[in-house]
């Protein structure tokens, strides 16, 4: 399995040429909790996945990350914009850079789950922390929603196992609503299609997708959220 880590530090650019082949999720948001005129977080903020859309509505969002390489990106996308409506900070998600009260939404895609898989030493206390965290700066009427992986290559719903008991503990211990959508990749040829999901998710997928001439890939995705 490629090392995600040195990806978000080395190579940005690419994973966010992959993310690309995506579908907005602005939509999806909007159906839990209202974008417009709000002050929101994205932890994990990656390349700006989720900044890039929520911005321009919001009154102002903060995007964190740990890997300054991805932020760079996500701060050009939102220069190019033109948006000044918000910043962005190095951090960790279990010591948000916040003041308490100071977010209306708060949002995180796929990065979470590298504190708090079942494989990471004191992931339970990871979670606690982070789900702490967000709670402090969420404001009374606010709200909170997780993206996180339900198996890439699948049709329906098949996490991974480590996986698992952190989805769990979300629902039956920190009282969060859940549910999926198919989040495919719709790549525009067969050898991008390899080549990106070589890059991202190794070669058994690659291997496959490349055997089939695949230009689509399906993904399954899992929401999470927490109204305060």
């Amino acid at each position: 399995m490629p090392d995600h880590d040195r990806i978000y530090e080395e190579e940005a650019a690419q994973y966010h040429e992959l993310i690309a082949r995506q579908s907005n999720l602005k939509a999806v948001i909007e159906e839990i909790a209202p974008i417009g005129g709000r002050d929101i977080v994205d932890m994990g903020a990656g390349t700006g996945r989720l900044s890039a859309v929520l911005a321009p509505e919001a009154k102002s969002l903060i995007a964190l990350d740990a890997a300054e390489a991805m932020l760079q990106i996500a701060a050009a996308r939102l220069h190019q914009a033109g948006l000044t409506n918000w910043t962005m900070q190095v951090a960790d998600h279990r010591k948000l850079p916040l003041a308490d009260d100071s977010a209306d939404l708060v949002v995180s895609g796929w990065s979470i789950c590298y504190l708090t898989g079942s494989n990471v030493p004191e992931w339970e206390e990871n979670l606690k922390k982070i789900v702490t965290e967000i709670k402090r700066v969420l404001r009374r009427g606010g709200a909170a929603i997780i993206f996180e992986t339900l198996g890439t290559g699948h049709e329906t719903p098949s996490p991974p196992d480590f996986l698992r008991p952190y989805y769990a503990k979300l629902t039956g211990e920190y009282g969060f609503s859940h549910r999926w959508i198919r989040l495919d990749y719709a790549f525009e040829n067969a050898e991008e299609a390899e080549r990106l999901t070589r890059f991202f998710f190794g070669d058994e997928l690659a291997d496959k997708a490349a055997s089939l001439g695949l230009t689509h890939l399906p993904e399954c995705a899992g929401i999470w959220w927490l109204n305060v």
